[in-house]
């Protein structure tokens, strides 16, 4: 088997664990993935997501970083912000294996940043560098709106936050050719339906 049908069946065989229904199922992670699609479809707009969610991820991380909530054996000094990309880490990858794995490239790099920064940066500094990052990744957002022509999705449903940055992560995986198979179809199936 090529090369790149090795990597289509994994997919698919890891897809198929996370749904146990099969690969047209009907998941609140798809369901969830078309309703924000709906809303992201000028290519402009998915550009300025494609930068200002990660930015605005890491910003949050950051600025949890400073909060200390104790030493743990082994891992040394764990902070909120450790505790909450763990936390929403998990969340991820409980919607969808696949994609909640690939946003590990995102987790890890921003909690280890974030220690790295916290360590080395006065407080007032990692604050500062934290809110700019938050606002400028807003901002971002709110420009690709603009050329969108439509409010962003978590105006509608709180939890469209939790699911941009999946978002972001189902297409560049599908840009990469390395998305489960049948995810993407199934998520434009759903979103031409709203």
């Amino acid at each position: 088997m090529p090369r790149n049908e090795e990597r289509k069946a994994l997919w698919l065989a890891i897809d198929n664990m996370n749904n146990r229904e099969g690969p047209v199922a009907d998941t609140l992670f798809e369901r969830q993935m078309a309703m924000y699609t709906t809303y992201h479809r000028d290519s402009r707009n998915k550009a300025t997501h494609a930068v200002g969610i990660p930015v605005i991820v890491f910003s949050v991380v950051l600025a949890c970083s400073l909060v200390r909530l104790g030493e743990v054996a082994g891992l040394g000094t764990v902070t909120l912000g450790l505790a909450l990309s763990a936390m929403v880490w998990t969340l991820w990858i409980a919607l969808n294996r696949p994609v909640g794995l690939a946003l590990g490239l995102l987790v890890v790099p921003s909690v280890l940043l974030s220690a790295w920064l916290v360590e080395r940066l006065s407080v007032g500094a990692v604050q500062g560098l934290a809110g700019g990052l938050f606002v400028g990744g807003w901002a971002l957002q709110l420009l690709g709106h603009v050329y969108e022509g439509r409010k962003p999705a978590l105006v509608d449903n709180l939890f469209q936050a939790l699911i941009g940055p999946m978002f972001v992560a189902t297409e560049a995986l599908v840009a990469l050719g390395l998305a489960p198979a049948g995810l993407h179809e199934r998520i434009e199936r759903q979103a031409a339906l709203r």
